[in-house]
C-alpha cells in the first residue's frame, strides 16, 4: 500500500510542477515578447496614449483598457445583484421542486459556447438597444447613436455568462452558514428577509466575493461574444451606447494580419491585460481579507 500510495505522491507532485511551470513560461513568454516595445514606445505612452493605429506607427492602449473596464463593470452591475438574489432564492426560498428545474438550467449557462452568446446578442440585442433604446436616449440629449454595438450590448450579455458563476459559488456559500445562525435570528423574532440580510448573506460574504472576483476575471478575459456586439472602435468611451474595443478582443482580431512591430504591440497589450487583472485579483483578495477581519 505504501509503494502506491508513493506513486500516487509522485503523480500528483508531478501534475501540480506542470501546472505551475505552464503559469511561469506563458507569463516569461508572454513579458518577453511585450516588454521590448513598451520599453522602446514608453510605458506611459503606451498605457496612456489614446490613438491606436499600427499602420500608423501609433500604439495607444488606452481606448481597449477603458473598454474592458467600461464593460467589465457594467457586467457587474448587471450580474451581480442577478446573481446574489438568485443564489438566495435557491438556498433559502425555493422549493425544492423549483431547486431541481432551476439549478440545472442555470448550470446549463456555463456550457454554452461564447460565441452561441455573441451571435444571440448579435441577432437580438443589437437589433434591440438600436430600435428601441436609442430613439429613448436620442429624445433627452440629441446625441447620434446609430449602430447599437454598444457598451450596454457587451455588458448585458457578459452578464448572462458570469451567472452560473455567481450563482453556483454563492448559493454554496449561503448553504454552507450554519444552520444555529438562522435558527437563532428567528428565534429572536427576525423576519426571514431579516434573517438573509443581515444573518446569512454577512456570513456568507467571503464565498460571495469569491464569486464576484471569478465572474469579473470571466467578464474580463472573453473574447468573442464581446467582438460581436461591442462594434471594436479603438476610442475612449464617452457613454454605455459607445462602441469600443477591448483588450481581448484588440488581440484575437490583429494578431492574424500583425506586421512584426504589430505583433509586439499587441504582446504588450496582453502585458497590460496580465498586469489589469493581477491587480484586480490582488484588490479583491485585500476586500476579502479586510471584510474577513471586520
Amino acid at each position: 500500500m505504501k509503494k502506491y500510495e508513493k506513486i500516487i505522491e509522485a503523480f500528483l507532485l508531478i501534475c501540480a510542477t506542470v501546472a505551475t511551470l505552464s503559469v511561469f513560461l506563458i507569463t516569461f513568454f508572454i513579458f518577453k515578447e511585450g516588454l521590448p516595445i513598451l520599453k522602446e514606445y514608453g510605458i506611459i505612452h503606451f498605457v496612456f496614449g489614446k490613438t491606436w493605429s499600427p499602420t500608423n506607427g501609433s500604439y495607444g492602449a488606452f481606448p481597449m483598457i477603458m473598454g474592458s473596464i467600461s464593460v467589465t463593470l457594467g457586467a457587474l452591475i448587471i450580474g451581480v445583484p442577478m446573481g446574489i438574489s438568485c443564489a438566495v432564492f435557491l438556498a433559502e426560498i425555493a422549493p425544492k421542486s423549483i431547486v431541481k428545474i432551476f439549478k440545472p438550467a442555470i448550470e446549463l449557462l456555463a456550457g454554452i459556447p461564447s460565441v452561441v452568446y455573441g451571435f444571440f446578442g448579435l441577432a437580438i440585442l443589437v437589433p434591440l438597444i438600436r430600435m428601441h433604446i436609442l430613439p429613448i436616449i436620442q429624445k433627452f440629449n440629441g446625441e447620434a447613436y446609430t449602430s447599437g454595438y454598444s457598451i450596454l450590448a457587451g455588458a448585458m450579455i457578459l452578464a448572462v455568462m458570469i451567472l452560473p458563476t455567481i450563482v453556483n459559488i454563492s448559493e454554496n456559500a449561503i448553504r454552507s452558514v450554519p444552520i444555529e445562525y438562522k435558527q437563532g435570528s428567528l428565534a429572536l423574532g427576525a423576519t426571514q428577509f431579516e434573517t438573509i440580510i443581515k444573518v446569512i448573506l454577512p456570513a456568507a460574504k467571503s464565498g460571495i466575493i469569491t464569486s464576484v472576483v471569478l465572474g469579473m476575471g470571466r467578464a474580463v478575459g472573453e473574447t468573442m461574444a464581446v467582438i460581436l456586439v461591442t462594434g471594436n472602435m479603438p476610442k475612449v468611451p464617452g457613454s454605455v451606447l459607445d462602441s469600443v474595443s477591448t483588450l481581448t478582443g484588440t488581440i484575437a482580431m490583429e494578431m492574424g494580419y500583425a506586421t512584426p512591430t504589430h505583433q509586439k504591440a499587441l504582446f504588450a497589450t496582453g502585458v497590460i491585460l496580465f498586469v489589469f487583472i493581477m491587480l484586480l485579483n490582488v484588490s479583491a483578495t485585500w476586500t476579502m481579507k479586510r471584510l474577513g477581519g471586520e
